[in-house]
């Protein structure tokens, strides 16, 4: 119980210090996980909506509305895509970019407090750890 209990607190400070981060950069959650996501595949910056869904794991109509809530805020835009007219790529903006880039910039700041505690070696050991543990999961 004591590992799991820590890891918890230390989830909920982790949660914290995500809020923090994407109020800052005027985000919510979901749009921080699509933005980067689309940041993650590199430049072009595009993904499909179906592989953003692999990512997110969210529904297609979850994710047809966060796609359409992202449109809306200038973040990302939709472009037929050039392989398949009938299909379509989310492409983030500028805009987009910037405000993920800041999100992640304040998050990695928070996140280097978090783990302040420990040495470089320590923070590969738990890491280590914390996959071998997780991998039963993912």
């Amino acid at each position: 119980m004591q590992v799991l209990s820590r890891v918890a607190r230390l989830s909920k400070h982790l949660d914290r210090a995500r809020r923090t981060a994407f109020e800052a950069s005027d985000l919510e959650p979901w749009e921080f996980d699509v933005l980067a996501a689309l940041r993650r595949a590199g430049a072009p910056y595009q993904l499909s909506p179906k592989a953003l869904l692999q990512q997110t794991l969210v529904s297609s109509g979850t994710m047809t509305n966060r796609i359409d809530r992202l449109v809306e805020r200038r973040l990302v835009e939709r472009h037929t895509d050039p392989h398949d007219g009938r299909g379509v790529l989310v492409t983030l903006t500028a805009r987009g970019r910037r405000a993920v880039d800041d999100a992640i910039s304040e998050l990695l700041a928070d996140e280097a407090r978090l783990l302040q505690a420990l040495s470089s070696a320590d923070q590969e050991r738990l890491s280590s750890l914390l996959r071998k543990l997780s991998l039963d999961y993912d």
